[in-house]
């Protein structure tokens, strides 16, 4: 009798360590560990199913974007477009995706469009454009492209914001997007995921990044390819309590480089970035 307790109690551990380990599979959607080592910059989160989806109705969701004043329209679907470096096309190779999301390339957009061609929605000037995180479409650009209506197929969208945190700081972005999204900052790639989220402020996972004291670029890129087409992201609230994002109240794009100037001149020069700044201030 002995003998068949002991080993019933051995068959009940191994069967409650099997479904605790389970539900830490399924019940997590926190991603840790980044940036993506260079291997894995189009590979999608493991896991990454319909059991991680979560409803952030309530969150902070920011709303206010630097970007291109447009999409790239016709990208041929987001499983074409995603592997190319639509930022790195249309500068001729003056800025990428990964130049972009750092302080000396942001700076660089002052004086360089995008030039994506006639088919692909012409040059692109950057401005400060506002979406509304309740909206299944916002990725609609109203720029008179017939493409770029308030229900908008096979566009790529991309956003920036510059986040000036006080200190160093291990922080978490939470983004929703419908379909195919990623992410950079400071120079790295943190997230790519093909897999959309299921609805406008719902998402799938928690990303966990790192802040450096001072100015951090963000660049937020979402393909779309047919149906919703949003992209939203918030910020963890011990992050939202500690740091400023920009665009805050500019609305276009000498106003956002205006509110910025503070954390730009605070920022060791690199590169360029001393006559990028001059340049700025003869403004």
């Amino acid at each position: 009798m002995k003998r068949f307790y002991t080993l019933t109690l051995a068959i009940a551990i191994v069967f409650t360590l099997i479904v605790s380990g389970s539900q830490a599979v399924f019940a997590a959607g926190l991603i840790t560990g980044g940036p993506l080592p260079e291997d894995q910059h189009l590979e999608d989160p493991d896991p990454n199913g319909d059991d991680l989806r979560e409803d952030r109705s309530d969150a902070a969701w920011i709303t206010k974007w630097y970007g291109p004043e447009g999409n790239y329209q016709n990208n041929g679907g987001f499983a074409t477009s995603a592997p190319i470096d639509l930022i790195e096309e249309g500068t001729g190779g003056a800025l990428n995706q990964f130049s972009l999301s750092t302080l000396d390339g942001l700076l660089m957009t002052q004086d360089l469009d995008v030039e994506w061609g006639d088919d692909h929605g012409g040059t692109r000037a950057w401005t400060v454009f506002e979406i509304d995180p309740t909206d299944g479409n916002n990725m609609g650009r109203p720029d008179g492209d017939p493409a770029a209506d308030s229900y908008p197929n096979n566009v790529d969208i991309y956003g920036v914001l510059v986040i000036d945190s006080p200190s160093d700081m291990q922080s978490v972005m939470s983004p929703a997007h419908d379909d195919y999204a990623q992410i950079w900052i400071n120079g790295e790639k943190w997230y790519n995921n093909s897999r959309w989220t299921g609805a406008a402020q719902t998402i799938l996972h928690d990303v966990e990044i790192d802040l450096q004291k001072g100015a951090n670029v963000l660049v937020y890129r979402c393909g779309e390819s047919g149906g919703s087409a949003y992209f939203n992201l918030h910020l963890d609230d011990a992050t939202n309590a500690a740091v400023t994002v920009y665009p805050k109240d500019s609305t276009d794009q000498s106003s956002f480089f205006a509110e910025i100037q503070d954390i730009v001149v605070s920022v060791e020069p690199v590169g360029k970035l001393t006559t990028i700044w001059a340049d700025i201030k003869r403004q």
